[in-house]
């Protein structure tokens, strides 16, 4: 059994060397106060709708999660690294309009089109860490611009190049159905048919989970999040791991964006608009703070899947959609103050 380090003359024991209990390790987990939330919301529909517990309603409520959660996983890592990214709904919009439109206008396979969304959508990300880091503007600041920005270049050149708010389907076009099994395919395992937008996001949180708790670069996240000008301090490279989560973020907005095109090989150009703050909300009810420097890639998983089912679980249900938003705002609300509370507890018994 291993005792706590001795306090020695200069100062209290390194509280790394501290041994805690089972209980204060549970508390002081970011996930916690998700995963009581969403056991909450699984049980309440469950004697809500009858159909809820099928295995087509889960796979469903599964897919509905998953594309929220791809784009809430590299969020959480930005909100935690204690940054903001308003652009992200309609990023993934413009991702999805590159593709669509380079591949049409110059007859390419439409692999060729995925490759320059890619390459455009992490110039994006870039834009928007370098700009944070050069001008020190807050991040609501540098990201409302790039919003706005992608939401008119969305509309006007959609209709400057196509005629119409909607791109040319590109169904019959070399390396389509390639593209739309890597992005939009359903797998079938027996009775069950699953998107794969649900691989997709349980790869993204798995890499980043172990990016926040194996690697140097997670300790910097946490560091850069926590008190940026203290971890400057002690030689973390804050500038290039914030350009990085903004990154993280752009490339979450492409596979999103893939997703959007090859599931309906037509987009519309104003789509997305709103699907930030869903972005973000999922990764608040999953645990991280507002301010930085605390949460997790499973806790905005879990956020993901409460909006999964509290979006299907109503229709499920037979009730009003327009209940949903208000649903969404107190759940919001819930899970900031028991996430709140849980902080205040676990450092309490720290």
């Amino acid at each position: 059994m291993n005792a706590p380090a001795p306090a020695t003359p200069s100062g209290p024991a390194d509280e790394r060397l501290i041994t805690r209990s089972p209980l204060k390790k549970l508390l002081g987990r970011p996930e916690l106060g998700a995963v009581v939330g969403a056991v909450a919301v699984f049980l309440f529909f469950t004697f809500a709708a009858d159909s809820f517990l099928q295995l087509s309603s889960l796979t469903t409520v599964l897919y509905a999660a998953s594309t929220i959660g791809i784009m809430a996983v590299p969020v959480a890592l930005l909100m935690i690294g204690g940054e903001f990214d308003l652009s992200t709904g309609v990023a993934v919009t413009s991702s999805a309009l590159v593709s669509s439109m380079f591949s049409y206008q110059m007859t390419a396979n439409v692999w060729v089109g995925v490759g320059v969304s890619l390459l455009l959508t992490l110039a994006v990300g870039l834009f928007n860490g370098v700009m944070l880091t050069r001008t020190k503007l807050p991040s609501f600041i540098i990201t409302l611009g790039t919003f706005l920005m992608l939401t008119g270049l969305n509309l006007g050149l959609t209709k400057l190049i196509s005629g119409t708010v909607s791109t040319k389907s590109i169904a019959d076009m070399e390396g389509f159905d390639s593209a739309r099994a890597v992005f939009a395919s359903t797998l079938t395992v027996g009775d069950v048919h699953i998107k794969i937008t649900v691989l997709w996001w349980i790869a993204l949180v798995a890499v980043a989970t172990w990016i926040l708790l194996r690697t140097r670069y997670g300790n910097w996240i946490f560091a850069a999040g926590g008190d940026a000008d203290a971890a400057r301090a002690v030689g973390v490279p804050v500038r290039a791991t914030k350009i990085g989560l903004y990154l993280g973020v752009a490339l979450g907005a492409w596979i999103s964006g893939q997703h959007l095109l090859f599931s309906f090989d037509v987009v519309q150009s104003g789509e997305g608009v709103g699907n930030e703050l869903i972005y973000i909300i999922a990764a608040v009810i999953g645990g991280c703070l507002i301010t930085g420097g605390y949460g997790s890639a499973i806790g905005s998983a879990i956020g993901a899947l409460i909006f999964g089912m509290t979006s299907k679980g109503i229709v499920y249900a037979e009730w009003n959609p327009d209940w949903f938003k208000f649903f969404l705002g107190a759940m919001l609300l819930l899970a900031t103050l028991l996430n709140h509370w849980v902080r205040k507890r676990a450092e309490e018994t720290a």
